[in-house]
């Protein structure tokens, strides 16, 4: 659809810092163009003072206004010629994005275990036998029920945590059922909260 005088943001040029809206941006075009450098100066210092309005919940970080700056900087892509109060060189480390970061541990046979307790089964297949190991084995297998609970919409079973011992420390740990026992669970820990409608 072309409707002549209406045009979409898709079709406009793509704002450098989106979240200062496209007047902001527009500003920063115009002060470009001034001939003089006072009148940049002056318009830059109104734009930064609009900025620092919109941005009023961030006035006490004590690098407030240096950010300010590099952000008109670099919505002006660098061409506007003004004394600036601070130095801007290093605003385009603001733009440039972090590289993606990597899952510590990618391949988690059994998410609802996590990380952590898969890095206490390789502990444990190392573990010398003893009253350390013991006391390890019982706090890795608490914490393995605690997440079938919680994971597992409330239910858990001694036999799911005792085969998955085994199998995660390629048997070394096998848990004797009937003399080992576990802490009590209150499965209303792990119960969604209902929402009471007022009346």
């Amino acid at each position: 659809m072309n409707i002549p005088g209406l045009d979409y943001n898709t079709q406009r040029e793509r704002l450098i810092l989106p979240q200062y809206g496209r007047e902001i941006q527009n500003m920063v075009d115009y002060a470009v163009t001034l001939p003089t450098k006072e009148e940049r100066q002056r318009c830059a210092e109104a734009i930064v003072a609009i900025m620092d309005r919109m941005n009023a919940q961030n006035r006490g970080n004590y690098d407030h206004m240096e950010k300010l700056w590099d952000h008109l900087a670099l919505m002006a892509n660098f061409k506007l010629d003004i004394d600036y109060p601070c130095d801007v060189s290093q605003a385009l480390k603001i733009a440039t994005k972090p590289e993606p970061m990597t899952y510590p541990m990618s391949k988690i046979p059994v998410r609802h275990y996590g990380k952590l307790l898969f890095e206490a089964f390789e502990q444990l297949k190392t573990m010398e036998p003893g009253e350390r190991r013991d006391a390890f084995v019982r706090s890795v297998a608490n914490q393995m029920k605690r997440s079938l609970m919680q994971w597992g919409h409330g239910s858990s079973d001694d036999e799911k945590v005792a085969s998955d011992l085994a199998r995660f420390t390629d048997g070394k740990i096998q848990l004797d059922l009937d003399t080992f026992k576990f802490e009590r669970i209150n499965a209303r820990d792990f119960a969604q909260p209902r929402n009471k409608k007022k009346k």
